[in-house]
């Protein structure tokens, strides 16, 4: 297996820059983090700066403008524009610098990027193909920083890929499913010991995981001191092969726990596709508590309540 290290090969004759990476990941994987402007935001800016979306159509023809937001808020405009798009392995675009609203800075080299994913085994190779206007541009964007900059990015997208997508994998053969999530005001630990005494079963998954575990994402809020201790998630099978899940619901974190919405119908359908039709069926008149979206965790996540007033979780982890 190759390392997954940075590789910087400059072409000053030809004017053109050449960033080599492979990562742990297939190709399916690797292309949605690079084309889906929520995961972009979460590996794109090098740490503590944080990537920040202000628009994107991922077509060709269509154009990412975006922040680069650093730790006092100081914030640097970017745009890229899609020229060519051959879905799952072939990116080419035009990256500049802008304002806000994403009329170009000319002050700053143009960048041309030709991207291209190669699948090799079990990880993939990613080879991006920088072209200039001019030869003193690469020594321009050079000073700026961007070798060190777009390393740790890239550091980012491969720790994303490690983490989230792991579990994604993990949970990919267990199947559809059906569960029952259960919230807890800062005693889930306790309760799920009784259970687990009850039924004579054990903790499957990762047994139980805490607040603590969560990775730091550039933009977040820390997860607080009095937090850290409590139970992010948890799974006990019962009866029949039914699986009780659940998590500590505490107000630290924005929670607001009543009796009514501390446990949840989970749904864990075998692809996106059908997770949407689910989601969008069950949430027609009642209410959207928690768009769908990729979490960091590796699921396609969201939460409903329907128009019964039946609570409604769904947890796909198909790509």
């Amino acid at each position: 297996m190759e390392s997954n290290r940075t590789h910087f090969v400059k072409d000053l004759p030809n004017k053109r820059m050449t960033v080599t990476r492979t990562f742990d990941g297939e190709p399916e994987d690797v292309w949605n983090a690079w084309s889906q402007r929520e995961l972009l935001d979460q590996w794109w800016a090098p740490r503590p700066w944080r990537a920040e979306t202000q628009s994107m159509d991922f077509r060709v023809g269509g154009s990412w403008v975006y922040a680069m937001v650093g730790p006092d808020n100081e914030r640097h405009y970017a745009r890229i524009d899609y020229i060519t798009i051959e879905k799952p392995n072939h990116i080419y675009c035009e990256d500049y610098f802008c304002d806000e609203e994403g009329v170009r800075n000319a002050d700053f080299p143009t960048m041309f990027w030709d991207v291209t994913l190669q699948a090799t085994g079990m990880q993939t190779k990613v080879v991006v193909d920088i072209a200039f206007t001019e030869e003193a541009h690469i020594d321009q964007i050079i000073q700026m920083g961007f070798q060190e900059g777009f390393t740790s990015a890239l550091n980012n997208l491969d720790e994303y890929l490690r983490e989230g997508f792991r579990i994604r994998r993990e949970n990919r053969s267990q199947g559809p499913r059906v569960t029952t999530y259960l919230n807890f005001p800062g005693n889930t630990e306790e309760a799920f010991l009784f259970y687990k005494s009850v039924f004579g079963t054990e903790f499957t998954g990762r047994g139980l995981q805490r607040f603590g575990d969560i990775p730091a994402e550039p933009g977040n809020p820390s997860v607080p001191d009095e937090v850290k201790n409590m139970i992010l998630h948890v799974e006990l099978p019962i009866l029949g092969g039914h699986v009780l899940m659940a998590t500590d619901a505490p107000k630290e974190m924005g929670f607001t726990l009543n009796t009514g919405n501390n446990m949840h119908v989970c749904l864990e359908p075998a692809s996106r596709a059908e997770t949407k039709r689910l989601f969008d069926a069950l949430s027609e008149g009642g209410k959207v508590s928690m768009p769908l979206e990729d979490m960091f965790f590796g699921a396609y996540f969201g939460e409903c309540t329907d128009r019964y007033g039946i609570n409604w979780m769904f947890n796909c982890f198909a790509s």
